[in-house]
């Protein structure tokens, strides 16, 4: 069970009359508490706040930009990691200990799984469970943040290896955090690949859950939010962020069939410690 020291945190923009993730929510029986974060920079604030009322929490982007590394000189803060980083000072004045930030736009939350070799999904009906479930796993692993797996994780369906580890060493687009173990975003764009690979290197562990899974709207396909970002800088500008910072192991690929586009490939071989094989002690 939920305990009230858990929130959600739906992180939004410029979206007030299309919060797409709250009606998921209230859908698939989230009976918990949950805050609508925006920014002091959102012209659209009155709206959210006449929709949502005092579910509706404002951080001072500005304030937080000078919290961490953007990697970058650019004054265009129309992005999430500002939002992302003020969950833990927003955690805590609202005395919460545990929360989940969410974008905006998720349609569906699944479990996925491998039955004779296909791959299988059922829709998660009970999203109390699944979050307590996920809570506790954050506790018990002592992880610093663990994430739920997104539709990209599944390519390949059951051939996909990745799906046999059950745990990957990730965490991207959702975040089950804990506001005693805060840890900074970093990067303007691709500030969550930013962050695992970079603050992985040094032994943060971030996970992914692959037997549950989001789904959301296609980026770029619903504007507001970092769809405009997006469209003005490519996902050539976005990928190369993480480039910057984690040059030693991640490097710009190509991917997709028919729509093909930039991305970011990482190295784990080359990117996280390891634990050796007790046959290698002296």
């Amino acid at each position: 069970m939920l305990c009230d020291e858990f929130a959600v945190f739906i992180l939004t923009h410029g979206r007030a009359k299309n919060v797409i993730t709250a009606k998921t929510l209230h859908e698939l029986g989230y009976t918990g508490k949950y805050y609508i974060v925006i920014d002091d920079e959102d012209d659209q604030e009155e709206e959210y706040r006449k929709i949502y009322g005092d579910k509706v929490v404002q951080f001072c982007k500005k304030d937080i930009a000078e919290t961490f590394d953007t990697m970058d000189l650019s004054n265009d803060r129309r992005t999430i990691v500002y939002a992302r980083n003020a969950c833990f000072q927003i955690a805590k004045s609202l005395g919460i200990r545990y929360f989940l930030e969410l974008d905006d736009d998720y349609t569906d939350f699944q479990y996925r799984w491998i039955s004779e070799g296909r791959l299988l999904n059922e829709q998660a009906k009970d999203l109390d469970g699944l979050f307590s479930a996920m809570v506790d796993f954050l506790k018990d692993t002592k992880a610093d943040t663990v994430a739920l797996s997104q539709g990209g994780d599944f390519i390949g369906g059951a051939g996909n290896s990745r799906l046999q580890q059950e745990v990957l060493r990730k965490a991207m687009n959702s975040f089950f955090c804990d506001a005693e173990k805060p840890f900074q975003f970093i990067g303007r764009i691709n500030e969550d690949v930013n962050t695992y690979t970079r603050l992985g290197s040094t032994g943060w562990l971030g996970l992914t859950i692959t037997k549950c899974m989001l789904t959301q709207k296609q980026t770029q396909a619903n504007r507001g939010g970092m769809s405009d970002v997006y469209l003005d800088s490519g996902t050539y500008l976005k990928s190369f962020y993480t480039v910057m910072v984690m040059p030693s192991a991640v490097k710009i690929c190509e991917m997709g069939d028919t729509n093909r586009r930039i991305h970011h490939s990482v190295s784990w071989e080359h990117c996280v410690p390891k634990i050796l094989n007790e046959r290698w002690k002296k």
